[in-house]
């Protein structure tokens, strides 16, 4: 018996077949090796698009709060500022009725703040009311030495008590002082 069967278009076939299954299994690693680089290309976007939302987010939360901030940085005096803040500290006294003249200004070696000697004088109402506004103002202030005596005047006949001159002298330290 004869083989009539041709054995060369079967020979090329199988060439072609595992020709074929090869481009199919070499493209099909290559698809799925691009499917991952585009994975990770994707989280690496999607993480940089996450950090640039919170930066944008903490960027208006600054917008929001530069009032406060300023607010917050007005209660710490630099050592620039010590001028306005003395001025700050004498413009409590007329509000309070009294007079205040600053007498020393010194910066420890050790940094621990600013102190500051000041000399009142003015009613007892005056000198106690200007007390309560140091004590409210928004610096943080340590007191250090509160001195208030009565000034001797002769008594005068129609002289009220409430006219009485009191003197006052406030040893304050600046707790809040970035030097």
């Amino acid at each position: 018996m004869e083989n009539n069967f041709p054995k060369i278009p079967l020979i090329l076939s199988a060439i072609f077949f595992i020709f074929f299954c090869s481009a199919f299994v070499f493209l099909y690693r290559e698809i799925n090796d691009n499917n991952q680089k585009a994975e990770q290309g994707t989280i690496v976007w999607q993480t940089e698009a996450h950090q640039r939302d919170e930066i944008k987010s903490l960027n208006r939360s600054i917008q929001m709060i530069a009032g406060d901030r300023a607010l917050l940085e007005t209660h710490f005096a630099k050592s620039s500022d010590i001028v306005p803040f003395l001025d700050t500290i004498e413009k409590l006294a007329p509000e309070a009725g009294a007079k205040a003249e600053v007498d020393s200004v010194n910066v420890p070696a050790d940094n621990t703040g600013l102190t500051v000697g000041l000399k009142v004088s003015g009613s007892f109402g005056a000198i106690y009311k200007f007390l309560t506004l140091l004590e409210n103002s928004p610096y943080e202030l340590d007191f250090l030495l509160i001195d208030i005596h009565k000034l001797t005047v002769p008594n005068m006949p129609g002289k009220n008590i409430q006219d009485s001159k009191w003197e006052a002298v406030f040893k304050i330290q600046l707790l809040s002082f970035i030097p």
